[in-house]
Order: structure tokens, then sequence, then C-alpha cells
């Protein structure tokens, strides 16, 4: 019941964003951007936080590589946008390579702080190396060219950049939850509440728990690289430990038990922030108070207390 609630509720959400550049004024496209983006951001993180069971608070060391590999590209190389996209995810699944070997085999609060210490690493890097990165800065100043694959879009316009990022993040989205429902799926879940008997079964566990890890920061990276060019800017800020607490939030305040999770979790932290913001310059006050609210009292995440409660109202 659960499942058909949620693909209606999809397929009206994705008629609905399609039609946004027809409806809506840019401000609203920009928002709807914006939480496109980092609503695939948060997925890759549920990968191996809600999946696997790890919570990671250096997860933006990828967001923030994908996005400084987009703008490099764009610069130096100015090659087509999505081949700038295929970097970008190789250049954050390397990072996650090394970082995960190092990091998977401690558990629990070891690893999250591990992954925190190379986060901020990460970001100290960025910061410091100016001949490369541009120090604090950041990277400005690079055009969009050519989409690529023959595709001739106008990427200036916020209308048709927009649509580009629903459609790519629409298939990211789609490829995560395949291997979320794939069998390799299934063994994370079991890792997640028992790892132990999953080596037991005579199965890798630091294998797999790599696998999800670099799968993940890959996809961080695809969402940075589509951040670089939205915001005109690559910046040490998208690589800072506390772009990391994002991800964890909007995760949990969707419903890490849920796919979609994430990406509901991304439209209200946005939105609630855009509110805010609009009228009082304690917004960061304002903004926490209202999500240790939500956290204390939807304990499944928005997505998964709207969904028990409508079917307690079928019933």
């Amino acid at each position: 019941m659960k499942t058909k609630i949620l693909m209606g509720l999809l397929a009206v959400a994705i008629a609905g964003l399609i039609a946004v550049p027809w409806i809506a004024s840019y401000f609203y496209i920009f928002i709807l951007t914006e939480i496109l983006i980092l609503g695939l951001f948060a997925a890759s993180f549920n990968l191996i936080f809600g999946y696997t069971g790890m919570l990671s608070f250096g997860h933006a060391a990828f967001f923030g590589i994908g996005s400084y590999a987009t703008a490099l590209v764009l610069i130096h190389l100015e090659w087509p946008f999505l081949a700038c996209l295929l970097v970008s995810m190789g250049a954050s699944a390397l990072l996650a390579l090394v970082i995960g070997f190092l990091s998977v085999r401690l558990n629990e609060v070891y690893f999250a702080m591990l992954t925190l210490a190379f986060g901020m690493m990460v970001f100290a890097i960025a910061y410091q190396w100016r001949s490369v990165t541009n120090g604090s800065d950041g990277l400005a100043g690079f055009t969009l060219g050519s989409f690529g694959l023959g595709v001739d879009l106008i990427l200036g316009n916020p209308a048709v950049y927009y649509h580009v990022v629903l459609v790519i993040v629409a298939i990211a989205a789609v490829v995560l939850y395949l291997i979320c429902r794939s069998s390799f799926g299934m063994i994370l879940k079991a890792i997640r509440q028992n790892p132990e008997r999953v080596s037991f079964a005579g199965l890798n566990v630091r294998t797999y728990r790599l696998v999800a890890f670099v799968i993940a920061g890959s996809f961080a990276g695809l969402a940075g690289g589509l951040m670089a060019p939205f915001l005109r800017v690559a910046s040490p800020e998208l690589l800072h430990w506390s772009m990391s607490a994002e991800p964890v939030l909007m995760a949990i305040l969707g419903g890490t038990g849920y796919f979609l999770g994430p990406f509901v979790g991304s439209a209200v932290f946005v939105l609630l922030e855009t509110w805010i913001t609009s009228f009082t310059e304690s917004w960061m006050l304002v903004l926490g108070i209202i999500l240790a609210m939500m956290v204390i009292f939807f304990r499944k995440g928005l997505l998964g207390t709207a969904l028990d409660w409508w079917l307690e109202v079928k019933k």
C-alpha cells in the first residue's frame, strides 16, 4: 500500500517539476534547482547511512571536489558539460576510495570521527592551495559551453539548466534506487542490522562498505558538479565540515528508511531556510529549533510519518 501511495505521489511530483519553468518565476526555479541538487547529495549520503549504517561527517569532501573538478575542467579544458560531470564523479570516486579504504575498517563513532578528520583535511588543502583552487575566493569566471552528445542547449538559461538538472538527478536517483533494491543493496541492509552475522556468512563486510562508500562519493561528486555552474563558483565552503551536516539533517528529516526521504528532507530544509531568512537575521537559531522539533516528534521522518498517518486515515 505504501509503495502505491509513493508511486502516485512521485508521478504527480515529477509532472509538477517538469511544468515549473512554465508556471513559476525565476526565483522558484532557482529554489527548486537547489532542492534537486541537494536532494541528490542527501540521497548519496543515505546510501551509506540509511542503508549501510555508516555515519559520515565528511561527505561534503566529495561534493566539493566534484564542484572543483567541474570548474577546473570548464576553465582550463572547456569540455562539454556532460564530460565535466563524468570527471567530477571520477574525481570524487577516487577520493572516496582513498578515504574509504582507511575508514571502513572502523565502526560507529570512530568511523564518523575519521571521516570528519579527512573532510577537514580536504577543506584545508583546498583553502590553502591558491595556485589551483584560488583559495578562499574559489573558482569563478567559467562559462558553460555545449552540453555534449550533439545536444544544443543554452545552459546559461536558468529554466534550461533547471530541466537539465531535473533529468540528470532523476536518472541518478533511478540508478541509486536500483542499487538499493539489488542484492547488493540487500546485503548493505543486512550489514547495517548485523555485520557480524554477514561476516559469518562468508561475505567481506569491509569490501561491501568500501564499495558503498565509493558509490556514494561518486554521486555526491555528481551533485557537486551540478552545483558549481548553478552557483557560478566552486568555493571552499562546499567542502567545509558544516556542509557535511546538511545531508545528515536532510536524510533524518525526510526519513532514512525511505529512498525518497532525503529528497523530501532537502525540500523542507531549503524552503524553511529561504522562508526564515526572509524575515529574521537569527535564521540559524529559528531553523535549528524547528528542525529539532521535527526530528523529536517525527521519529520516522516527515515522509514516513506522513505515510503512516495516511494509512491510518484510509483504514
